[in-house]
C-alpha cells in the first residue's frame, strides 16, 4: 500500500467520523422543522403496496439504457454518431 493510499484511508476515516458525529444533529434539525413528519405522511398516503409493486415491475420490465449504448457508436475517423448496426460510416464511408 502506497503512502497516498494510506493518506486517503485516513482522510476517509476522519471524514466518516465527522459525518457520523453530525448525523444526529442533522436528524434533530430535520425533525424540528417538520420534514420527518411530512415525509412519513407522504409515505403513508401515497406509497402503498400497489405503487411499490408497479414501480418494481416497471424497473424490471423496461429496458435499461445499455440497449441504446450497444447500437450507438462513434466513427473513429470523422467522430460522427452512428445509431445503426453497420460496418461503414454513413458520413465518411470508413469502416467502423
Amino acid at each position: 500500500m502506497t503512502l497516498a493510499a494510506r493518506k486517503r484511508c485516513v482522510a476517509g476515516g476522519v471524514a466518516l467520523l465527522i459525518c457520523l458525529a453530525n448525523l444526529s444533529t442533522v436528524v434533530n434539525w430535520l425533525e424540528k422543522i417538520g420534514i420527518v413528519a411530512w415525509s412519513q405522511h407522504l409515505c403513508d398516503r401515497y406509497l402503498t403496496g400497489t405503487a411499490i409493486t408497479v414501480i418494481a415491475a416497471l424497473l424490471i420490465l423496461l429496458p435499461s439504457g445499455a440497449v441504446v449504448a450497444i447500437y450507438a457508436k462513434r466513427c473513429r475517423v470523422c467522430d460522427a454518431l452512428l445509431l445503426r448496426r453497420g460496418k461503414y460510416c454513413g458520413e465518411c464511408g470508413s469502416r467502423v
